[in-house]
């Protein structure tokens, strides 16, 4: 991966120079009335691309700050539910225990039925 982002870097910056020997002549910008700039037009154009890839980088850090913040409040959502998980599983064991505790007084408060009585009797 390096070796193809070095590849890349080269490349633009290649390019860069040969625009820059080619477009030597120098321009005029106005940045706001009655402010001028004469510089070549390839500095000019560098320039721009330097601003351009500066607010693209910051681009890219708040869209990574955003997404970490996603990141955050989903791990959070998580851990809300894995407690409410363990509570709830800690309530289906005292209602087991519970249950198992009343069967043996609910099984001897049977009330006595024909078929109970034959095997009595």
């Amino acid at each position: 991966m390096r070796q193809i982002n070095f590849l890349i870097i080269f490349a633009v910056c290649l390019a860069l120079v040969l625009f820059s020997l080619e477009n030597s002549e120098p321009t005029a910008i106005r940045i706001i009335e009655g402010v001028q700039v004469q510089a070549p037009l390839s500095i000019e154009l560098i320039f721009a691309m330097g601003i351009g890839a500066t607010l693209a980088w910051i681009f890219s850090i708040w869209t990574r700050l955003q997404q970490q913040l996603d990141a955050r409040r989903a791990m959070r959502q998580i851990r809300s539910k894995e407690e409410q998980i363990e509570k709830l599983e800690q309530d289906v064991q005292r209602y087991k225990a519970e249950i198992e505790e009343q069967l043996p007084a609910l099984s001897a408060s049977r009330p006595l039925t024909e078929g109970t009585l034959a095997e009595q009797g």
